[in-house]
């Protein structure tokens, strides 16, 4: 008779031992998604990539007015979809956008584009207009990097290659492409803003839903 006691004494331990198993499997995944920012829009990026890839085939050579003027535009423009994108992107996913993993990605995104902006203007200064979509590429490739270490791993990859063809850009300068003589910081901002954000734009919104 021993044997069955101890059997019966044996079932409620392994039973409590498989619901903890449960429950830290549960609790290891919670902490892994709000460990990163999900968040990132697909959709907001490649519309940023349309209106980048607009900007650089009608704002005209870099330094010219109508050039200033289409690239405000279009980072502003895409500032507020990338925001927006992200905001319904986290309704859609029952998620709270004013989680702490948000805050810490835009604020790691912040510093380097806040840094794009201030060099910008002491580039213009100094007459190196050839220097600043190079610059602009490479600091935005800095601010997703960095933020994307808080986010889907096609986050910081993207930013990866931002950065290399914001350095291959400033090492052209002012180097020209084919017979028509297109600058190269055109072609780069044009396959940098537009193509790569609708590339991976595509990528996320097809692998990350949305």
């Amino acid at each position: 008779m021993r044997p069955q006691a101890l059997d019966s004494e044996t079932r409620p331990a392994v039973a409590l031992h498989d619901r903890a198993a449960d429950n830290l499997r549960y609790i290891r995944s919670t902490m892994e998604s709000a460990r990163a920012f999900t968040s990132v829009s697909g959709v907001a990026g490649m519309i940023m990539g349309g209106i980048a890839v607009a900007a650089a085939t009608l704002g005209g050579s870099p330094g010219s007015e109508r050039w200033w003027w289409s690239w405000l535009a279009t980072a502003v423009l895409g500032s507020v979809l990338g925001l927006a994108g992200s905001i319904v992107k986290s309704r859609k996913q029952g998620l709270s956008f004013d989680r702490a993993v948000s805050r810490r990605f835009f604020l790691a995104l912040t510093p380097a584009i806040a840094a794009g902006a201030v060099l910008s203007v002491a580039l213009w200064r100094a007459g190196a207009i050839d220097l600043i979509p190079g610059s602009w590429l490479l600091l935005y490739g800095v601010a997703v990097a960095g933020a994307g270490t808080h986010s889907v791993r096609v986050v910081p990859t993207m930013g990866l290659v931002f950065m290399i063809l914001g350095t291959a850009s400033l090492l052209l300068g002012d180097a020209t492409v084919g017979a028509s003589g297109v600058p190269t910081a055109t072609v780069a901002l044009g396959l940098g803003f537009g193509g790569l954000h609708l590339v991976f734009g595509w990528l996320i919104m097809t692998r990350y839903g949305g």
